[in-house]
């Protein structure tokens, strides 16, 4: 697989146009034993609704495209099967939050949730609840996303104007650059207090990055290309 690809867009235009997924269709009984598996080992997994980028384009500053509506058990049994070509990318925002110090800080996926171990900045796939106006907003999303995992709200954070795009196999990260005005020690005692207070936290921890000596084989690759870029001083 070839090294992620990652770039600056000034803007991100997609639009909601369903269609059918044929993945979904065509292996629906070995995606529903998959499930059946899946939830049986992690019971708070349910199967929701879930949104994937079925067309793309990059012209003139603008990320566009087109987004399908799936259910959880398909996308999960599409990564966990390492992404097989089926006409879809897994685009989603993610929150790259930076302390004043300069370090970044991310979030320990907690041991129910699908993805438990990676090491993520707060990110989820987009859902129902992203579209707006007939537009898949991932800059509501990321903000949802951020304040959900570790209770810090975008408003109280300096957001940077564009996004950096990672492509990397399935996966487009769109990360949005957020500056804290706090130091990494004192936002990374603040996300604790929060996963303390919930229920049912999707963060089991908080890492501080301060360079590459802090990486984590659980860091996937648009987590470490991103990091790489900013420590270089792109």
């Amino acid at each position: 697989m070839s090294d992620p690809a990652i770039f600056s867009v000034e803007r991100l235009d997609f639009t909601f146009a369903p269609k059918p997924w044929a993945f979904a269709l065509e292996r629906r009984a070995e995606i529903e034993a998959f499930f059946a598996a899946l939830q049986r080992e992690k019971p708070e997994i349910w199967n929701g609704r879930v949104l994937l980028l079925h067309s793309r384009a990059v012209r003139e500053g603008v990320f566009s495209g087109e987004f399908l509506e799936t259910d959880y058990a398909s996308f999960s049994a599409w990564i966990a099967w390492d992404c097989p070509p089926a006409g879809v990318c897994d685009c989603f925002g993610a929150a790259a939050l930076k302390a004043r110090d300069g370090a970044f800080l991310l979030g320990v996926m907690a041991p129910q949730t699908f993805r438990a171990g990676h090491i993520y900045f707060p990110c989820g796939t987009p859902d129902s609840s992203d579209i707006i106006g007939g537009k898949v907003d991932l800059d509501f999303s990321v903000r949802r996303e951020l304040e959900e995992e570790t209770g810090l709200k975008a408003t109280e954070l300096e957001l940077a104007p564009g996004w950096t795009t990672v492509i990397d196999g399935s996966a487009i990260a769109q990360l949005k650059l957020m500056r804290s005005a706090d130091t990494a020690e004192v936002l990374r005692a603040r996300i604790l207090k929060h996963i303390e207070r919930e229920a049912r936290a999707e963060l089991a921890d908080v890492r501080i990055v301060r360079g590459p000596q802090d990486f984590d084989d659980a860091m996937p690759g648009f987590v470490t290309t991103f990091l790489r870029s900013e420590f270089s001083g792109r």
